[in-house]
């Protein structure tokens, strides 16, 4: 029976973090009624586009919009061809780029927890592994 509440333990642990790791976009939620354009009744147009000229002005993202053959200008007068909506998305999205990307860090950590899961089962059920040359 101790047996049987120690790994109903680490089974609540380990299912509890893998979970928490699920990514919240794809929960449903409700939309308030008063968002009709789909923009807050509270929406700065300047904040958003200040927010993403200031993105554009770091020099990675400058640099590399120019090793695509966009200078600065043309980029400015793109951004103003947008419409609320798509400014506001792109402001809002802007947290979410890193320069680096995430390095793969998702995978790393979700092959870490199926090896301590592996391992907590292993040594629950009273094997061992031996690895000898």
């Amino acid at each position: 029976m101790k047996l049987f509440k120690i790994s109903l333990v680490w089974y609540m642990i380990l299912s509890s973090v893998i979970l928490g790791m699920i990514p919240r976009e794809g929960f449903a939620l409700f939309v308030p009624s008063e968002l009709q354009s789909g923009l807050d009744p509270g929406y700065n147009r300047n904040g958003d586009l200040a927010t993403i000229q200031g993105f554009l002005e770091k020099k990675i993202v400058s640099q590399r919009l120019l090793d695509l053959g966009l200078s600065t200008e043309e980029s400015y007068a793109r951004l103003k061809n947008l419409t609320d909506e798509q400014i506001h998305d792109l402001a809002t999205r802007i947290d979410d780029i890193k320069s680096g990307g995430d390095g793969g860090l998702g995978v790393v950590v979700f092959l870490l927890v199926i090896v301590l899961l592996v391992i907590v089962i292993l040594q629950i059920s009273g094997h061992k592994v031996i690895i000898t040359k």
